[in-house]
């Protein structure tokens, strides 16, 4: 996939689409897929790694970066049925694949949205990504600083990143460049990747 799948709302190309059957949340599920997405015939490897290492979800209000045809959204509508998931991503195509996908699945508590679409007072006590590393660092540094923040207090975000595209310096970054009550570790190195933890501290021990 060519990176300008990540910063177009309308991808090159015709929309080919195909059945997609995958397993997600311990089972297998028929969804839909189409051409010109990041990974369109499946479940990729570092999504895949996320998804095998994240704890369950935890919280009311859920986010996925970056949604795809939305695996990780999906996921996390499947495993909080409670929840409010919102699934971002700037690729009309990927909206439409992941509200239908949903649709498919009965999940009625999952929405998407254009990045700028999102009601701004809405904070997240879970946030999943397999972030667009490729869009380039400056614009990687903006779409993390736009999200991650977001964190209510107590609050996780849980990233994957491959360790050959700079896992080790993001993670510095991180921490270098999000408030004081943010915490980053590596979580996990997997094959080739690094899970990037990312927790806000509760109000009572900001208070204290």
């Amino acid at each position: 996939m060519e990176p300008e799948h990540y910063f177009s709302a309308q991808p090159a190309g015709p929309a080919t689409r195909r059945p997609l059957r995958v397993v997600l949340d311990g089972a297998r599920r028929d969804l839909v897929t189409t051409s010109g997405l990041f990974s369109a015939d499946g479940v990729d490897k570092g999504t895949a790694i996320l998804l095998a290492s994240v704890p369950r979800p935890a919280g009311n209000t859920m986010l996925d970066v970056g949604s795809g045809w939305g695996p990780l959204a999906l996921t996390l509508a499947l495993q909080a049925p409670q929840a409010q998931v919102v699934a971002v991503d700037v690729n009309e195509r990927c909206l439409g694949l992941t509200a239908e996908n949903a649709a498919r699945l009965g999940l009625g508590n999952l929405a998407v949205s254009t990045p700028e679409d999102v009601d701004a007072g809405l904070g997240f006590d879970t946030i999943w990504s397999n972030p667009p590393i490729r869009v380039g660092k400056a614009e990687l540094h903006r779409l993390l600083l736009t999200w991650i923040p977001r964190l209510n207090p107590g609050g996780s975000a849980w990233l994957v990143v491959q360790k050959n595209l700079g896992a080790d310096s993001l993670q510095q970054w991180l921490a270098a460049n999000l408030p004081a009550d943010f915490s980053v570790r590596r979580a996990q190195t997997a094959k080739s990747f690094r899970i990037l933890h990312v927790e806000r501290a509760p109000l009572d021990h900001v208070a204290n």
